[in-house]
């Protein structure tokens, strides 16, 4: 086993972009090339005793890397003395729905084609053998502010390699609450089903504004969820959405995981697959245009996001009252990100291991360096 080669970094760090649970996302630009990235850094410390975690987010996207366009890549992955660090495309394009609400108007047929273009990066990832686990709108991300920029899947670190075929092989509940799907609350056990469950909850979102087991307590949108409890309602914004619409969003949250639709099944849907585009011509006007979703979306986005902020402010109160262990580890995990975010890794040496190219991190305490990697 060789031991990992040590040389000085090919990256200079910049602005933070943006921070995860257990990671900070900073700008960074390959020295030599001057193309830039984003970079996750993650804290040693933070990570001791999950060190599992870093190697199969690598692993998983050294699988789908560059064979889908929307798909985020890897390009490369090292480690300094304190801080593990992955390499990827850097998004400028901005999240899913502040995209939208920037465009100035909205039709069905516009989240028709996302949904098509994001199922069918889902179709690759389920073919390639992986279970995303957390697509969100949050983690749909556009590669630039061009008209026509790629939207991206990104975010891979709750993502599995899944080596059968099995509904319930995993049994660990991971996600983000309202796009998490019944039998993961359950502990049933779960696979790519809860992708596609996911996608119904995303493309409820996009056509509605909220998501469709939106409650006032976890409790509850857990309870609801796991009931299958949601509605097409307020009446007169759902009237004009397509029944089309509705029966894909219908197809995708079907309760029973062994029932719910594949990937390919959902772009074979009528509405992701008719050339005809499905939607509620505007009464207004004369040649049939679709009506504009965007008034509706952004109305109903902005009062939950509203409420949502005056109910964590609430929380945020109570929580003050009593310091638990749960704050003390917030603090923990906060401190030990805030030192990732402060090193700046130009001018110091990382760790690039060579050895065992089918297995990230096989080297004690260190992540290799992917030998087919532009940047080696």
């Amino acid at each position: 086993m060789s031991n990992p080669q040590t040389v000085p970094c090919q990256y200079r760090t910049g602005k933070t972009l943006g921070s995860g649970t257990y990671a900070i996302v900073k700008e960074a630009v390959h020295v030599k090339t001057g193309e830039y990235f984003a970079c996750k850094v993650i804290n040693k410390k933070l990570m001791e005793g999950r060190e599992h975690m870093v190697r199969n987010e690598i692993a998983v996207l050294k699988k789908v890397s560059r064979g889908n366009k929307n798909i985020v890549t890897l390009h490369d992955y090292f480690e300094t003395a304190h801080n593990l660090y992955l390499v990827f495309d850097l998004c400028t394009g901005g999240e899913l729905f502040d995209r939208i609400c920037a465009k100035g108007y909205y039709y069905e047929p516009d989240a028709s084609a996302l949904i098509h273009t994001i199922m069918s990066a889902v179709e690759y990832i389920h073919d390639c053998g992986i279970v995303h686990r957390d697509l969100k709108p949050e983690n749909l991300l556009f590669r630039s502010r061009a008209e026509d920029a790629d939207i991206m899947i990104a975010d891979f670190g709750l993502s599995r390699i899944m080596e059968s075929e099995q509904l319930t092989m995993l049994t660990e509940v991971c996600g983000t609450p309202g796009y998490m799907a019944p039998e993961i609350f359950r502990k049933l056990g779960h696979s790519k089903p809860v992708d596609i469950w996911a996608m119904g909850v995303i493309t409820y979102f996009l056509l509605g504004g909220y998501t469709p087991f939106d409650r006032d307590s976890p409790q509850e949108e857990a309870n609801a969820i796991c009931a299958g409890d949601y509605k097409f309602e307020p009446a007169e914004y759902w009237v004009n959405v397509s029944a089309t619409a509705k029966d894909f969003i219908r197809k995708c949250l079907t309760i029973d995981q062994a029932k719910r639709p594949t990937a390919k099944q959902c772009l074979a849907h009528p509405w992701l697959a008719d050339k005809r585009a499905h939607f509620v011509p505007d009464p207004q006007s004369a040649i049939g245009t679709p009506i504009d979703l965007l008034p509706h979306v952004r109305q109903n986005f902005d009062a939950r996001k509203t409420f949502r902020k005056a109910i964590h402010s609430i929380l945020a109160v109570r929580r003050m009252a009593t310091l638990t262990s749960s704050d003390e580890l917030r603090a923990k995990i906060n401190g030990y990100k805030d030192e990732a975010e402060r090193e700046e890794v130009e001018n110091v040496w990382a760790q690039k291991d060579h050895s065992n190219d089918d297995y990230p991190g096989a080297h004690a305490g260190s992540l290799k360096k992917d030998a087919k990697s532009p940047h080696k």
